[in-house]
């Protein structure tokens, strides 16, 4: 059976003298952590983990990785969770973790702006915006480990896109290095630039398969003056897009989140997150979690949420509720709804679907994707929440209660093509904010339009013509 060689050590050496020794990663025990996923469902193995200090090292790495023809796969907080940050089985493929690149280069309170390199952690971003009296909204359940790279090159969404946009919104310039070594110094702070093409663009969600994002101008927002919280129990996710059409009307731009989330969501973070509470008097079949911002003041944010729910209730649609009464209980409230995802792993297997369809459809797509989870397996959990403003669900599976995990596990394709036609029978996207990954690389070039993929070839060509930046992910 023919074998793969492994990568010459002389060719190694060249690579680890680029970083130093002390920045290079080639024991097991320590290269571990950098070839498993989140979740387990991924793995790898690499022979070495490049760590750069230096926008200098990124390009000589990549000048070398060119010249040899040497894969590298970019990595970040390794947070993902459609394999994009994975090496594949060979063992030829070079990790370069970009975490060491963690300065905040520029604070600019009169462009509201923020200058950052690719492994400065997310949440390090929030509060250094916050510490200047700004915000900076991208949010995400990971972000205590995610880095900035990461959030760009898979174009991260999170609990903020209804307001503020994902991140491809929030970014305005960017510092890239290509395959061959050279810097592409576009770290602009314009909202307004006609000048050609949006090279920035290219490269926020490639997850890395153009070149590799060293560093970028970050969007920031003034701070509310008034943040308010509720959660809401509802009869049916009509009713949810019900109440979601008062609070728009109402609140417009002031509605900073609207999260619609399945009670078997609910009841598995009560059940497996410590110290979570429910905040309803009694269990409600569906559940919204809703956040309105003033820029006025608290008693305006206050006043606005009290009305719309008011109004919720008059209708008919709001069948429970509960208004935070300080910040504790609002971040109380916002600890169940990031802690969903993680609380379905002591339930056993679990298949995933991060989709979107136009708002109005969700409805009637929660109700075709549950028939089409029953169709593939009928004892089969549904777990659906997510962001219900910005049409992106999570639409998770977890296995029969008793069931068996791997055989449950072996027919994820088979659920992921039943859900996933029905999506695009909505118009929908199989890829909200996860990425494509290795996870959705077939099921992309079998769906999309041949004349997309062919694009998406010739610019990958252009970019990247010996092929070296994370081979295998997207297309």
């Amino acid at each position: 059976m023919l074998t793969t060689p492994p990568i010459d050590s002389a060719l190694l050496s060249r690579f680890t003298a680029i970083v130093g020794d002390k920045y290079a990663i080639t024991e097991p025990d320590s290269l571990a952590p950098y070839l498993v996923e989140p979740r387990g469902r991924y793995a790898g193995t690499s022979p070495l983990v490049l760590r750069p200090g230096t926008v200098e090292e990124v390009s000589a790495i990549l000048k070398l990785a060119t010249e040899t023809k040497t894969p590298i796969v970019p990595q970040g907080g390794n947070t993902g969770l459609v394999g994009g940050q994975m090496p594949d089985g060979t063992g030829r493929e070079i990790i370069l973790s970009l975490g060491r690149l963690n300065r905040i280069r520029e604070i600019d309170l009169q462009s509201n702006t923020m200058t950052v390199e690719a492994g400065v952690i997310l949440q390090t971003s929030q509060e250094t915006a916050d510490e200047n009296g700004r915000l900076f909204p991208l949010s995400l359940g990971s972000q205590g480990t995610c880095q900035i790279g990461g959030n760009l090159s898979s174009n991260a969404g999170g609990t903020g896109v209804l307001a503020y946009g994902n991140a491809r919104e929030l970014c305005l310039g960017v510092e890239v290095v290509l395959p061959t070594g050279e810097v592409l110094d576009d770290l602009r702070k314009l909202k307004k630039d006609n000048t050609g093409y949006d090279l920035k663009n290219l490269f926020v969600g490639a997850e890395g398969t153009l070149g590799i994002i060293t560093a970028a101008v970050l969007k920031l927002v003034p701070k509310p003056k008034g943040r308010e919280v509720a959660w809401i129990g509802l009869e049916s996710p009509q009713a949810a897009l019900d109440l979601f059409a008062i609070a728009s009307d109402r609140a417009g731009a002031g509605l900073t989140a609207f999260e619609l989330i399945q009670k078997r969501a609910l009841d598995f973070t009560l059940k497996h997150i410590p110290d979570t509470i429910d905040p309803l008097s009694g269990p409600q079949p569906w559940h919204v979690l809703m956040e309105i911002s003033s820029g006025s003041s608290a008693e305006d944010a206050r006043t606005l949420i009290e009305e719309i729910v008011g109004e919720g209730l008059e209708a008919g649609l709001v069948a429970d509720a509960t208004l935070a009464m300080n910040l504790a209980q609002g971040e109380a409230f916002w600890k169940l709804r990031e802690s969903m995802s993680w609380a379905q792993a002591p339930e056993g297997g679990s298949i995933k679907h991060d989709i979107s369809v136009p708002v109005a459809a969700i409805p009637a797509f929660i109700e075709e994707g549950a028939s089409a989870v029953r169709s593939v397996v009928p004892d089969a959990r549904l777990v659906c929440f997510g962001h219900m403003g910005d049409g992106n669900l999570h639409f998770n599976v977890t296995q029969p209660e008793g069931g068996d995990r791997d055989a449950f596990l072996a027919r994820y394709r088979e659920m992921n093509d039943a859900v996933h036609a029905v999506v695009r029978a909505m118009h929908g996207s199989i890829s909200a904010e996860h990425g494509i990954g290795r996870m959705k690389r077939d099921e992309l070039i079998a769906t999309a339009p041949p004349v997309a993929i062919d694009l998406m070839r010739r610019i990958k060509a252009a970019f990247d013509p010996a092929g070296i930046m994370n081979p295998g992910k997207i297309i």
